[in-house]
């Protein structure tokens, strides 16, 4: 008995370990199941609808109410009140007839404010979906390049990766942060002063480009990191120009509430999906799961360090991704679009000399845990984000090992 349940376990950690079972039709039947959901969902919030609110009772978009009231603010000639809590919102409020909806902040730099200046001049709901077709269209475009020899079935199977969707539902910009990295990395070689240039946009978000400086740096990729650090420069003097200091001056003084949006959990910390979160999560106190999460980052740094000079420019993008998601403290499930960037990298290398063992299966984790991560640590109080991206991260660094001799 004994030997018959050693037998079975084994047989199952082969096929984990080698994902032979997960072909294209079983893959393709998988996605199918995951796209009607995905489709039933969004058509139950769009048709449910009303006075724009969605029918849970949230903004349409939910976080794009404070980009649309943001932008509302800064047109009237008032781009200080976006950072003043009260003013913006009352305007949130107006915008859904007085329905108490509670308060979505605006924590972005002043450089996300010019970007998202021209939103209210459409009315509210045509604004968020031009706003995720625009942003949408290029996160399309950057994956597509990403992923150029899939038929189209497999292209619509990659569609219902869960994040888009959750990218959708909150209205958020994580679509216009992938399209920037994935870009900015496809790009990096052959234009590395366009791919600086788009990198340097990333400084709208900057938690999320916080392992940028040092990949470019220890790659020797000199054009592009200072094409990435002039484009920074000149997007935050150019809001500078347009807003004023009085409106960098305010966003600076509410970094403390940004900073109290983290450790004092205003934001959930299993609907984000960082080491700091998870450590919260698993009742760290503030100041280990702090010192976790630079720990963390200082480990990226090291990777990155040790690696980055004998990559190309995609396996870079791929593992620049991968270090960001564990060096920010601050990732919530939406921008988890980042990671279609290494699993679009990973797939194109297995499909072209083999996978790895245990690949399929991390590379399965990593296109569900957008939609398994915020249940999980919510429900559960099973923060499995890192888990994954680890793993991911370490199949990365594996296929940068010279093959073994036989």
């Amino acid at each position: 008995m004994l030997g018959q349940k050693r037998a079975i376990a084994d047989r199952f950690v082969q096929a984990v370990r080698s994902g032979d079972w997960l072909d294209r039709s079983r893959l393709l039947g998988y996605a199918a199941i995951l796209g009607a959901f995905e489709v039933g969902l969004l058509l139950f919030w769009i048709l449910g609808a009303h006075d724009n609110l969605d029918p849970t009772g949230k903004p349409l978009g939910t976080d794009f109410i404070s980009f649309w009231s943001a932008s509302r603010l800064a047109l009237d000639g008032t781009p200080t009140l976006p950072y003043n809590p009260e003013a913006h919102a009352a305007l949130q409020a107006s915008v859904v007839g007085g329905a108490e909806i509670g308060y979505f902040g605006f924590f972005y730099p002043p450089v996300f404010l010019l970007i998202c200046l021209p939103l209210a001049l459409l009315p509210y709901a045509l604004s968020l979906l031009t706003w995720l077709v625009a942003t949408g269209t290029a996160y399309a475009a950057a994956i597509g390049r990403l992923l150029p020899r899939l038929a189209p079935l497999e292209l619509a199977a990659c569609a219902t990766f869960p994040a888009i969707l959750l990218n959708i539902g909150h209205g958020q910009n994580g679509f216009l942060s992938a399209a920037l990295f994935g870009l900015g990395f496809i790009l990096l070689d052959k234009r590395p002063w366009l791919a600086g240039a788009l990198l340097g946009c990333l400084v709208f978000k900057p938690q999320l480009a916080v392992i940028l400086p040092f990949a470019l740096a220890f790659s020797g990729r000199w054009p592009a990191f200072v094409a990435t650090a002039a484009s920074a420069t000149l997007l935050s003097l150019a809001s500078w120009a347009l807003f004023g200091t009085e409106t960098w001056a305010t966003f600076l003084s509410g970094l403390l509430l940004a900073q109290a949006t983290l450790s004092e959990g205003f934001v959930e910390p299993g609907k984000m999906v960082s080491l700091y979160a998870a450590a919260r999560l698993l009742h760290a106190p503030s100041w280990i799961a702090l010192t976790l999460q630079i720990a963390a980052a200082l480990a990226m740094i090291v990777l990155l360090a040790r690696v980055a000079r004998r990559t190309t420019a995609s396996t870079l993008g791929a593992i620049s991704v991968l270090a960001t998601l564990l060096a920010t403290p601050f990732a919530l499930d939406y921008d988890l679009t980042l990671l279609a960037i290494p699993l679009a990298l990973m797939l194109a290398a297995g499909r072209e000399h083999g996978f790895l063992p245990w690949e399929k299966m991390a590379l399965l984790l990593g296109f569900v845990l957008p939609l398994a991560s915020r249940p999980l640590a919510m429900g559960l109080g099973v923060p499995i984000a890192p888990l994954v991206v680890v793993a991911l991260l370490a199949l990365c660094v594996a296929r940068l090992r010279p093959p073994a001799s036989s």
